[in-house]
């Protein structure tokens, strides 16, 4: 049931069409983070409206809460949150490091997490119970869940990290990969093989050369986004560009700014997630054809402007800037919806803009101009 076709190229950027059980998804694309179930701060009407293709699960947090008997008992996590289109799920590999991490650095307990070649034990950020994820779990886990797009469980290592802790990972990740790949049972979900190796180009040559010798329906490009700088990131993303097929589609994991997407796809990845849209939204930072900005700054006060007016979503065609910024300092959390509204629909917009320049081979002029007003509006 899961199939990629490469429709169209230029330059480097490319136009494709990804085939699921819940739908098609045009690419490049960006999937809105809906960790728990839910995409933070809207209803589904409000996210449909945003005209997003696809959302992204995550296995970690839908495993602890609601529990993965719950969702089978509902059927399903389609069923279970009345989502019909497609869903991507996330295997957990990164927030069982991530939140121990986190946790030990907040001082509320040390970093738990036990490492070894069958899997990893962690303890639960919600209550410190203990909690075993091995390769053929977390699979089993997605297969519940009926995620049209499963990713294998991996180590995701932070940023910086020493060369042995980075190739520990590739070596692990790669042996968990064939592991997941026995275990899968569904033929409709896609799933799809995780590049790591830091920004260390040896290792990210050998876990690109090795991952696509296993011949995965897809490849993710993980453990960036995680602290190094752009430049590295598009670094190692060029890395390991080449030696994945065309016939497949690139997905870059939890990136992020438009900036970051529109170089990514001149790089020639495909698909992109990040939680930036949503989380800056609720903090009153809004993405504009112009750039950011803060909208509870003192200078909207009485600005009758809608947020964007490029922009055609439900916020910009009926309230201004002077109103949004009203409701956020009055902590209404009508704002925070508003926000979030808006630059769902400002990445979903941004997409749909360079899949258009794609197909009308004008990409390079399109990422140069929305580039250059973006600076223009840094320097003012």
């Amino acid at each position: 049931m899961f199939s990629f076709k490469l429709l169209k190229k230029d330059g480097n950027a490319r136009l494709g069409l990804i085939k699921t059980a819940h739908g098609e998804i045009e690419t490049p694309v960006f999937m809105p983070v809906g960790t728990q179930g839910t995409v933070k701060a809207v209803t589904k009407d409000q996210l449909l409206s945003t005209k997003p293709q696809i959302i992204l699960g995550n296995t970690y947090h839908l495993y602890l809460r609601p529990g993965i008997e719950v969702i089978q008992y509902f059927g399903g996590l389609h069923r279970f949150i009345n989502w019909e289109k497609p869903i991507l799920t996330d295997s957990g590999g990164f927030q069982v490091f991530s939140l121990s991490r986190e946790k030990s650095k907040a001082g509320k307990h040390k970093a738990e997490v036990i490492l070894t070649e069958e899997g990893v034990k962690f303890k639960s950020h919600l209550d410190g119970s203990w909690h075993f994820f091995t390769p053929e779990f977390v699979i089993h886990i997605q297969e519940i869940i009926g995620s049209d797009i499963i990713m294998p469980l991996d180590i995701c290592p932070p940023y910086p990290v020493s060369y042995t802790t980075a190739k520990d990972a590739v070596i692990k990740t790669l042996s968990w990969l064939e592991r997941s790949k026995k275990a899968k049972k569904n033929d409709w979900q896609g799933l799809f093989g995780i590049i790591q190796g830091s920004v260390y180009q040896d290792l990210r040559k050998e876990s690109a050369i090795k991952t696509v010798d296993m011949d995965m329906d897809g490849y993710s490009i993980g453990g960036l986004s995680v602290g190094e700088p752009a430049e590295l990131m598009y670094e190692m993303t060029e890395v390991v560009i080449p030696f994945i097929p065309e016939d497949k589609p690139r997905y870059l994991m939890g990136v992020g700014t438009p900036e970051n997407i529109i170089e990514s796809v001149d790089r020639g990845v495909d698909m992109f997630d990040c939680v930036m849209p949503t989380r800056n939204a609720r903090n009153g930072t809004l993405f504009t054809t112009y750039g950011r900005i803060n909208i509870k700054a003192a200078k909207f006060k009485f600005s009758d402007d809608p947020v964007d007016p490029e922009c055609d979503c439900y916020t910009c065609r009926n309230f201004s800037k002077g109103y949004i910024r009203h409701l956020f300092n009055a902590e209404e959390i009508t704002g925070m919806i508003l926000a979030t509204i808006h630059n769902l629909r400002f990445y979903t917009r941004l997409m749909e803009n360079i899949r258009k320049s794609i197909k009308e081979n004008r990409f390079k002029d399109f990422k140069k101009d929305f580039l250059e007003k973006i600076k223009i509006n840094q320097k003012g």
